[in-house]
C-alpha cells in the first residue's frame, strides 16, 4: 500500500504548476501598456485620496457591510450539512434550523431598518 497523502501531494504540485504556468504565460503574452491611470490604486469606482498624517479614519459602513458578509457566510456553512443531512435529522433539525434562520432574519431586519445596506 502506498502513502495516503501522495494524491494530495499531487493535487497541490498541480495547482502551483498551474499559477506559475498562469503568471508566466500573463507576463509573456499581455500587453505592457502601462499609464498612469492604469498604476493607479482602484478603490471601488473613489478616487483615492491620500491618508491624513494621524492616520485617517475609515467610514463605520466599510466594517458594518463586512460584519454583515461575515454573518450570512456562517449562516451558509451551517446550512450546507443540514441540507446534507436533513432526513436523517428528522423534525428536530426542522425545528433547530427553523430557529437559527429565524435568529438571523432578525438581525438582517434589525440592519435593514436601520439603513445598515444602504450606501450614500
Amino acid at each position: 500500500m502506498g502513502n495516503p497523502y501522495i494524491p494530495i501531494l499531487a493535487i497541490a504540485a498541480v495547482g502551483f504548476g498551474f499559477a506559475i504556468f498562469s503568471l508566466a504565460a500573463a507576463a509573456l503574452t499581455g500587453p505592457a501598456r502601462y499609464n498612469r491611470a492604469k498604476l493607479e490604486a482602484y478603490e471601488c469606482g473613489i478616487e483615492p485620496s491620500p491618508q491624513a498624517a494621524q492616520g485617517g479614519r475609515f467610514p463605520v459602513k466599510y466594517f458594518l457591510t463586512a460584519m454583515l458578509f461575515i454573518i450570512f457566510d456562517i449562516e451558509i456553512v451551517f446550512l450546507y450539512p443540514w441540507a446534507v443531512t436533513f432526513d436523517q435529522l428528522g423534525l428536530f433539525g426542522l425545528v433547530e434550523m427553523a430557529i437559527f434562520i429565524g435568529t438571523v432574519f432578525v438581525a438582517f431586519a434589525y440592519v435593514w431598518r436601520r439603513g445598515g445596506l444602504e450606501w450614500d
